[in-house]
């Protein structure tokens, strides 16, 4: 029996080392576990999102637990790679791949639709999220009063716009989002649900927010996903000559960092104030609450060829704060003061403006730039 085992793990250890390509690209860190039933091997974590789908799949340690013959010569025959190339034959180009920084709901979404659902398989079906249309309820936030209400919510291609209505039969919508400036991105842990979406859209030039969930995961997945097709059709018709790999970098984006500082007015004489930051691209907005529809204040970071700079501290002449570890961005028309609670936090903000400061601007950045500085 000793000679069996020693053999088999040998033979994993064999296959695991020459096909270690991660079959959901969602694996931090190497592969201690395999599904016996589709010849795969995968991270602890993505094992566990596998057992929820016994009927799919079965899993094994590599190392800890019993293994038979014939599934050592499966686990051989198949691997990671001929899964990938199995599983993925027609993933649209739209659809978003999650990473293992990503929300559990993604990553779990994303397992199903490859084995459970069999999504990218058939190349002659296509799912909701690809129709171009879609329409539904989801609970919204209110803006006022926090609570989550049904609203019927419409994603049109033809017309361009993602709609809300506050009432059901309404005929004129709430709020109509335009695809050209629309982004999603999954916010569990803001919003206090697992299924917590944030879409934005600029109105008037300035960032505008919904907070929305779904109970059903994979319905909002759907939605998701479906912004994304929206953008990709919308891009290719504005960009015609662009790769498909050049846009889909531009459907939907996460934010470069959220967290709260203190910041002063532009005059730099009243009190600094806890605000809730976000850096989306190159707008650090900042709001009272983290939920709250409507940024108090934006700020442009533009590229030190333009004349921007980040620096660590506070003019020694600064008055009012709370928190020690300063930041001062420099621009061409005034200087913005920030302070961090702890000296890991000053560290972080600053990489991340200092990345936005390195990155040469695009020509369309320009245009936004413009309007930040004739902004009353």
């Amino acid at each position: 029996v000793g000679r069996w085992g020693r053999l088999r793990k040998s033979v994993l250890l064999i296959v695991i080392t020459s096909d270690t390509i991660c079959t959901h690209a969602l694996c931090l860190t190497g592969p201690e576990w395999a599904s016996f039933t589709l010849g795969i091997f995968m991270c602890q974590s993505c094992s566990g999102i596998h057992r929820n789908i016994p009927q799919i799949s079965r899993v094994k340690s590599i190392f800890l637990d019993p293994w038979e013959n014939s599934e050592v010569e499966f686990m051989a025959s198949t691997g990671n790679s001929a899964a990938k190339a199995k599983y993925e034959q027609k993933v649209p180009a739209f659809y978003y791949c999650p990473t293992h920084t990503d929300c559990q709901l993604l990553r779990e979404q994303w397992i199903r639709a490859r084995y459970e659902r069999s999504e990218f398989i058939h190349v002659e079906r296509q799912e909701p999220y690809s129709a171009g249309y879609r329409e539904g309820f989801l609970w919204k936030r209110g803006r006022d009063n926090g609570q989550f209400l049904s609203r019927k919510f419409i994603l049109s291609e033809r017309e361009g716009a993602l709609k809300y209505f506050n009432k059901h039969d309404a005929r004129e919508p709430k709020a109509l989002m335009k695809i050209q400036t629309i982004n999603a991105t999954f916010q569990p842990t803001k919003i206090g649900n697992p299924h917590g979406l944030q879409i934005t859209y600029l109105k008037d030039n300035s960032t505008r927010n919904i907070f929305v969930y779904h109970e059903d995961g994979k319905e909002m997945v759907d939605w998701f996903n479906a912004i994304r097709a929206a953008r990709f059709h919308y891009l290719q018709v504005a960009f015609p000559g662009a790769h498909d790999v050049d846009l889909v970098s531009k459907l939907t984006r996460n934010y470069i960092k959220e967290g709260y500082m203190e910041k002063t007015g532009p005059k730099h004489t009243e009190g600094f104030k806890k605000r809730w930051f976000t850096l989306d691209d190159r707008r650090l907005m900042y709001f009272k609450d983290p939920l709250d529809a409507y940024a108090r204040g934006e700020v442009f970071i533009g590229s030190k060829e333009s004349g921007y700079t980040v620096l660590p501290g506070l003019p020694s002449s600064t008055q009012g704060y709370h928190w020690q570890f300063g930041i001062t961005i420099v621009t061409p028309d005034r200087k913005f003061l920030f302070a961090c609670e702890t000296e890991d936090e000053q560290k972080e903000w600053i990489a991340v403006f200092q990345g936005v400061v390195n990155r040469p601007m695009l020509p369309q950045e320009y245009a936004v730039e413009a309007h930040f500085k004739h902004k009353p």
